[in-house]
């Protein structure tokens, strides 16, 4: 078990916890407030036990808050990131996968495939890519897209509690 190094969770007021996880979940600071309300212990002072509390609500949440949250999400190599409008951890973790790097051809890819999913789904392709390249991205992109709805949506949620522990990770 990782202990965080900078923080410790079970310690902080309400406000400070909700500003210091509020984007663990992209744009969604209600699983910060909710796993605050829940009551802090030293569990939550280890990264993987203040994980599964947030992943556990995120999973027990609304179908409606669920398909929000995964809507929050940036498309990868999508129109935000072009401009420069993607969080700064959506901004390194594309960075990471060198998705920046894309040739014209990869970037027309990726839009073909975000437009082709989303009309599919009506939510975006979440991936976390940390770990990953454009070419492995791009790949399950191509596979993923073949799945149903409902597994898509499961997909979807699996990937988002990947990236909210690599993002506790770096805290």
């Amino acid at each position: 078990m990782s202990r965080f190094q900078t923080l410790t969770p079970s310690q902080l007021s309400r406000d400070v916890f909700v500003a210091t996880f509020a984007d663990i979940y992209e744009h969604s600071p209600w699983v910060a407030e909710q796993a605050y309300d829940l009551g802090l212990d030293d569990s939550l002072d280890d990264i993987d036990g203040l994980h599964q509390r947030m992943a556990d609500l995120l999973l027990s949440a609304s179908h409606t808050a669920q398909l929000a949250l995964i809507n929050a999400h940036p498309d990868l190599a999508g129109k935000a990131a072009v401009r420069g409008e993607l969080t700064a951890s959506s901004t390194s973790e594309q960075a990471g996968a060198g998705i920046h790097a894309c040739t014209a051809e990869e970037f027309a890819r990726f839009t073909e495939l975000n437009d082709a999913y989303k009309a599919k789904f009506g939510f975006p392709f979440i991936m976390a890519v940390k770990g990953s390249n454009r070419h492995q991205i791009l790949a399950a992109f191509e596979e993923r897209i073949h799945n149903s709805p409902e597994q898509e949506f499961a997909c979807a949620l699996a990937e988002i509690n990947k990236i909210a522990l690599f993002r506790l990770q770096q805290l």
